[in-house]
């Protein structure tokens, strides 16, 4: 469902283990907004709902909120470390069109998402 590359895993790794929490998982999500219609979150989180889907993502516990599976499905996440630049970045398939900075979206209408992930 999602995918996270090892350099992405390796940085997320390092920010949990800075963290000094025990319990800390990557939690990610959508939430309506921004200036293409949807917004990414990724973050720490230590609270799961029982509506939670949870994955194990090369040697990550990932947490996604029903809302926001339908949306994340086949989504990369990558992370570079160039210059001044760089951090982490999102190819989500589900996209038709996303904002300059690559930081909200717009989905294919929700009965082809499912559909799709249906397909597989």
């Amino acid at each position: 469902m999602i995918s996270i590359s090892d350099s992405a895993a390796e940085k997320i790794k390092e920010m949990l283990a800075a963290e000094e929490l025990p319990n800390l998982f990557l939690r990610i999500g959508v939430k309506e907004g921004g200036c293409s219609g949807f917004s990414y979150g990724m973050g720490f989180d230590d609270e799961q709902d029982s509506t939670d889907k949870v994955l194990e993502v090369n040697g990550l516990k990932v947490v996604v909120d029903e809302e926001s599976n339908k949306y994340l499905y086949g989504v990369e996440i990558d992370y570079k470390d160039v210059g001044m630049g760089g951090g982490f970045t999102i190819n989500n398939p589900n996209a038709i069109a996303s904002c300059g900075c690559g930081q909200s979206f717009r989905t294919k209408p929700e009965d082809e998402v499912l559909a799709e992930k249906c397909d597989d």
